[in-house]
């Protein structure tokens, strides 16, 4: 098993180019299912994640090239209507294919998933969702079977079409509002989604599905409505830069000390965390596709709450953690959307970190000097702040299991090694 040795105490200076998003690549990649013709990607990033997603598409009879981050998708010959366990236990993104194949071809047999283990992620939106269009769904042997009645058959596939619908999400789900947005562009009448998730990942998708000729109002508010067309066509999209992993390594640096620039990116995505890491001392400018930042001394302590998005993100909370295990001050983080989020909090205190936790709420007592230890990652966004700490901690840090990070951060050890940080991949 392969994991990262990382000796701490360098600082971070240089350029960094940020990869496509992984959040907003896994649904367009399901989008290619809802046309016969090709969808020609770019800005794809080369992760594990996407990599399992072109593989199950490719079992359902897709044809995909692949050239660096340019993909074509071609699903002109689908003869497999089903994602089974094996694939899906390893992302839970693999719900994804659920909307679209049920929309084009009237049927899906999608296995309950898996993934990260930072608490419940109910798929019953989805199915509520799928129900209220039409679909007939019944939950058996671990799988979600999804059949649309026969009446009013189009050319899906010889099944009828999903009808239009309102539909009213109890709790805001990304995946959720991507899943029904794909499965309402090919129905039949008008979908509105209400209480749906304003995520810019989400907008991306919406653009990608409009490109391909779909008709959508409102995406990036919290009610899209979908005017549902017979047929869509192939297009051509650049996948929008990874937020996530901007913020990740203006975090790095913010920790570690320096002078980075982030390119091709966009800061338009990020005030919150932009905002928290000025809080902390950083000085940051942005200018085009380019966000720099300076850190000189010791960052401040900087309280964070998650909540959806436009609040502070989730996926930021774990690499704010670690830098306010070494900031002046204490501070307090929130989190509000998973209930285990905080499993790297274990790990980080074998670091010497000071970390006190109840329920949703940790408080963070910053240290002047973390040491280097073996430590463990628990989930995607953790191994991030795991990395963050060992660059910052005294000694040596070796991070074991890291094939979560392999699943949302592109070549994360080159990229840290270019900046000037003293990192290698080690079996």
């Amino acid at each position: 098993m392969q994991k990262l040795s990382i000796l701490g105490g360098s600082r971070l200076n240089g350029e960094v180019r940020i990869s496509g998003a992984k959040n907003a690549a896994l649904p367009i990649l399901c989008a290619g299912l809802l046309t016969g013709e090709p969808l020609q990607l770019g800005n794809v990033p080369d992760l594990n994640d996407v990599a399992t997603m072109r593989k199950l598409l490719q079992q359902m009879g897709m044809a995909i090239e692949v050239n660096g981050g340019e993909v074509i998708l071609s699903a002109a010959h689908i003869d497999k209507l089903e994602a089974p366990y094996d694939m899906v236990k390893t992302m839970r993104a693999a719900i994804l294919v659920l909307g679209p194949l049920v929309a084009r071809f009237g049927e899906a047999r999608v296995s309950l998933p898996g993934g990260c283990a930072i608490g419940s992620r109910p798929v019953d939106l989805h199915i509520k969702g799928l129900q209220a269009m039409g679909a007939e769904i019944h939950i058996e042997h671990g799988y979600i079977h999804a059949q649309v009645s026969q009446k009013g058959k189009s050319g899906h596939g010889g099944n009828g079409r999903l009808k239009g619908a309102r539909i009213f999400f109890d709790l805001v789900s990304v995946t959720g509002t991507e899943n029904l947005m794909m499965a309402a562009a090919l129905a039949d009448g008008v979908t509105v989604l209400e209480n749906a998730a304003r995520e810019p990942e989400v907008i991306d998708l919406a653009h990608c599905l409009i490109a391909m000729g779909a008709k959508i109002e409102g995406a990036g508010s919290d009610t899209i409505t979908i005017t549902g067309v017979e047929k869509l066509h192939g297009a051509a999209h650049r996948i929008m830069p990874d937020r996530i992993e901007s913020g990740t390594f203006l975090v790095a640096a913010a920790a570690a000390g320096g002078s980075i620039t982030l390119t091709d990116t966009r800061a338009d995505l990020l005030d919150n965390v932009l905002e928290k890491l000025t809080e902390a001392g950083a000085k940051i400018t942005a200018s085009g596709d380019r966000i720099h930042l300076e850190m000189i001394g010791r960052p401040k302590s900087v309280n964070v709450r998650t909540a959806p998005y436009p609040a502070f993100p989730t996926d930021m909370q774990a690499q704010f953690m670690a830098l306010n295990c070494i900031a002046e001050g204490s501070a307090m983080v929130v989190e509000t959307i998973f209930e285990n989020r905080f499993m790297h909090v274990q790990e980080l205190r074998r670091l010497g970190a000071q970390i006190d936790v109840e329920g949703n709420t940790a408080v963070i007592r910053g240290c002047a000097q973390l040491e280097g230890a073996a430590i463990m990652a628990t989930d995607l966004r953790a191994s991030a702040c795991l990395v963050i700490a060992g660059l910052v901690a005294q000694g040596e840090t070796i991070v074991d299991r890291i094939y979560h990070l392999d699943r949302g951060y592109e070549h994360i050890e080159a990229k840290l090694s270019a900046l000037g940080a003293q990192i290698r991949r080690i079996k």
